[in-house]
């Protein structure tokens, strides 16, 4: 082992000492920056250059609006940071800098307000600080203790309070704190720096935990308390007295998502699986505790809702097998505006002007990448206001993908979405896995997908096997705890599936997948590597025993809400055994593996582990380690080499 390579091993947190051993038993990795790879060719300056206008493509995500400005993050160089547009395709300022990306922040409700607090980690660890971005002085200021977990930060109406969860007591329970901003000046309703002072709302009742809003008059909180994906619980807490107070209790066991405050206070809208299959949006009045649902007649899950300022409008967002409707109504009859006309795709982060006159949102096609809309209710029109860049793509050689069903084993039928070339003729398959388990596979923008059609000519499958969200709770359940292995055989009849397919070549098939995407691929070698060439797992797991006792502890028993409790004998023998760590023996076709060294979800250990298991089977694996990533790679220079690597890998493993 070269000696660099061991240098950086030896300074590697403790989660990583088995990639360091797993380097040392068997390989001569090589260090590009901060990528330690192993077992990858060098890549040809032709794949480079092919790849070159696909990695440069860029979308832009929607914060919420400063005043009349917009406020969106996009990546200019390596990582994603945040820019302010003051007019509809405007020129996009760039506000905050730094090594670390900036995916979001949140925005004062009130329009005097003298900046906004925004979230970042270090390395992707997910211990992510909140700092206090001054508009004036363009400085940020720390206003968490730095080594802590920080993370849903909801702002009271006059936008001088605001609150957020922490770890900070111990690590593992997440708290609820409130903050205020000194008022700087009453008459213009300004507010001032953030006080260093903090009162803490909940206190030592567990994990899970996020903030929802503030009642107008700011003296209470509405607090979600997440179990699992079919379980969580909404609560109102008396910001005098800490008290808490259980909403909508005798509804039994349901997934609420969001909740907020109507104009009166007296009034809760939330979204939730009350009563049927999918989440809706339901009205809750305080003092009867009766809910009303105000979505009865809607066959899909409300994923987004947002209320004007004034309380007058409500604006939400439908999942319609993975494409979005937007909807708005008027509050309170809920009759619905007129909106002009929205292009097919994906919708999200709505967010109302503060006179609620524009409705801000992202649109993001398979065909084009995200940017920033608005809806102009006054004039009844679509404004955009980004446009980011292609990178040298061009648009019209970007493929839409077909939305299919395949039958699985036990009579239901498996949606996916298939990106085909255009030829017809039969193209190899890469099928991709989402990764959750809850998850969606939706056809977002991805240069990645367009590459591998347009230039490898494969066809991309992306099935939402069972366990996946959006076709309601029952097909959510359906890979839970020993039921697990189902989701698997839904692969094995997709590749059923595929052979029946003249468009499709049955004989070349890999599967790629991250997450827990990656111990489907994982397990998929395993189950059917006779008729699958290779796999491309990014942070997958690998047992999932070792992986229960392994990921943060604030995010353990929700992990074991999902895949089973590891501590309890009968449960713990059966995650052994439909491990893919303990079924090393029947997998035998070539492997790439990408991992973060600072992966919170899926420690780096699981990926070492299987690695040096393979090795020591004589399987080929190409092996990728990021000592400045966590839970996937977000840096541009990290992500084009893994991309690369990918690319070659599928060359030699699948198209030779």
């Amino acid at each position: 082992m070269n000696r660099r390579a061991w240098g950086a091993c030896r300074r590697a947190a403790l989660a990583a000492a088995m990639v360091c051993a797993a380097w040392q038993a068997f390989g001569e990795p090589v260090v590009r920056g901060q990528l330690v790879i192993d077992g990858v060719p060098p890549i040809p300056a032709e794949l480079t250059a092919r790849l070159n206008a696909y990695q440069n493509a860029r979308s832009a995500s929607f914060a919420g609006w400063l005043g009349d400005a917009a406020l969106v993050a996009t990546r200019f160089g390596d990582v994603s940071q945040l820019h302010r547009v003051d007019a509809p395709l405007g020129m996009r300022r760039q506000l905050t800098f730094g090594k670390e990306p900036v995916w979001n922040a949140a925005v004062s409700p009130n329009r005097g307000a003298s900046g906004f607090i925004f979230a970042k980690d270090v390395g992707g660890g997910e211990f992510h600080q909140l700092f206090w971005h001054d508009l004036a002085t363009g400085a940020a200021t720390l206003l968490t203790d730095g080594k802590s977990r920080y993370s849903g930060v909801a702002w009271a109406a006059s936008g001088c309070r605001f609150a957020y969860t922490t770890t900070e007591r111990n690590g593992v329970d997440w708290d609820i704190h409130v903050r205020s901003l000194g008022r700087a000046d009453a008459a213009s309703g300004g507010c001032g720096a953030p006080s260093a002072e903090r009162s803490v709302a909940v206190a030592g009742r567990g994990t899970g935990w996020t903030t929802a809003d503030f009642a107008p008059d700011e003296t209470r909180l509405l607090a979600i308390q997440y179990f699992s994906i079919n379980e969580s619980r909404l609560y109102e807490v008396d910001l005098a007295t800490g008290a808490l107070r259980r909403l909508v209790e005798g509804a039994g066991v349901a997934a609420i998502h969001d909740a907020r405050y109507a104009a009166d206070g007296e009034e809760i809208i939330f979204s939730a699986d009350l009563g049927g299959e999918f989440v809706g949006l339901h009205r809750l009045h305080r003092a009867t505790g009766a809910v009303t649902s105000l979505t009865p007649d809607l066959p899909w899950d409300v994923e987004d809702f947002i209320l004007a300022p004034d309380g007058g409008k409500l604006a939400f967002v439908a999942n319609e097998g993975g494409l979005s409707k937007l909807h708005v109504r008027q509050l309170p009859s809920m009759a619905p505006l007129r909106l002009p006309a929205i292009p097919e795709g994906i919708v999200h982060s709505p967010a109302f002007t503060a006179k609620g006159e524009r409705l801000g949102f992202v649109l993001n096609r398979a065909q084009a990448p995200g940017d920033l809309y608005a809806v102009d209710f006054a004039a009844n029109t679509l404004v955009r206001w980004t446009a980011s860049e292609l990178g040298g793509l061009s648009a019209e050689r970007l493929v839409a993908p077909e939305l299919v069903s395949y039958p699985t084993f036990d009579g239901r039928r498996i949606p996916a979405f298939v990106f085909a070339p255009s030829d017809g003729a039969p193209h190899p398959v890469l099928i991709d896995i989402h990764g959750g388990p809850e998850g969606q596979y939706r056809p977002w923008f991805s240069p990645t997908t367009q590459f591998f059609v347009n230039e490898l000519s494969f066809a991309v499958v992306a099935p939402n096997v069972r366990g996946s969200s959006g076709y309601g709770k029952t097909w959510l359940k359906l890979d839970n705890g020993y039921l697990r292995e189902d989701s698997v055989r839904d692969i094995g009849a997709l590749l059923d599936w595929l052979a029946q397919r003249e468009d499709l070549d049955a004989s070349r098939v890999a599967v790629m997948g991250g997450s827990y995407g990656g111990y489907m691929v994982l397990a998929s070698l395993a189950h059917f590597g006779g008729r699958l060439r290779a796999g491309i797992d990014r942070v997958g797991i690998s047992n999932f025993v070792t992986f229960l006792t392994t990921t943060q502890g604030y995010r353990r028993d929700l992990r074991r809400a999902e895949y089973g409790d590891e501590r309890d004998p009968e449960m713990r023998a059966f995650l052994e055994r439909i491990s893919p760590l303990n079924q090393v023996e029947r997998m035998t076709k070539p492997l790439f593996i990408s991992q973060g060294l600072n992966d919170p979800r899926v420690p780096a250990s699981e990926s070492a582990q299987m690695v040096a298991a393979l090795k020591q089977q004589g399987v080929p694996v190409w092996y990728v380690v990021a000592r400045d990533e966590g839970h996937g790679f977000r840096k541009k220079a990290n992500r084009d080499y893994q991309l690369a690597a990918a690319a070659l890998f599928l060359q030699r493993q699948v198209l030779n």
